[in-house]
């Protein structure tokens, strides 16, 4: 939590120091053209690699595979979007990153396994929990069955 509020308070001083340290050096309508330039070619570009990224995933579910590393790199595109929609040249270096496919698909499978590793180590808690519980959870009813012959199956004439 305080690691949030520190980057929600130091990523907007970053960026105000960068524009201003560019703008002093190219000028203020330069550095303000750059800053829309980015965010549309962003945009455009997170487009085009979005739908990309949706078909491949869709074509993973008409397989019947998981499209786990899809929708990580789906995850990031979003927040790629996100970073090159903030003004500032920080956030847009990290989103122009995040726009490259093998770094975009480093950081996915590094995502999905952290996440499949956390999965599995919360899997073995539950797991351990379910077994202590198992016995305490609702009513046991014991009971016989037999199986009936062809010729009863007519309901109507056994009442």
């Amino acid at each position: 939590m305080r690691f949030a509020l520190l980057l929600f308070i130091l990523i907007p001083v970053i960026e105000l120091t960068l524009l201003i340290k560019v703008g002093g050096s190219i000028g203020a309508l330069p550095t303000i053209g750059l800053v829309f330039l980015t965010a549309i070619l962003g945009v455009t570009l997170i487009r085009k690699q979005g739908l990309e990224t949706s078909m491949k995933a869709q074509e993973k579910m008409r397989r019947g595979e998981l499209p786990a590393s899809e929708v990580a790199e789906g995850i990031m595109l979003l927040f790629a979007g996100l970073c090159l929609l903030i003004p500032g040249f920080m956030t847009d270096a990290i989103g122009g990153l995040l726009l490259i496919p093998p770094v975009r698909k480093l950081v996915a499978a590094g995502l999905v396994v952290n996440f499949i590793a956390s999965m599995m180590k919360r899997g073995g808690q539950w797991g351990a929990q379910g077994g202590q519980y198992s016995e305490k959870r609702g009513d046991v009813f014991d009971g016989e069955y037999s199986r009936e012959s062809k010729d009863d199956h007519d309901l109507i004439d056994k009442k």
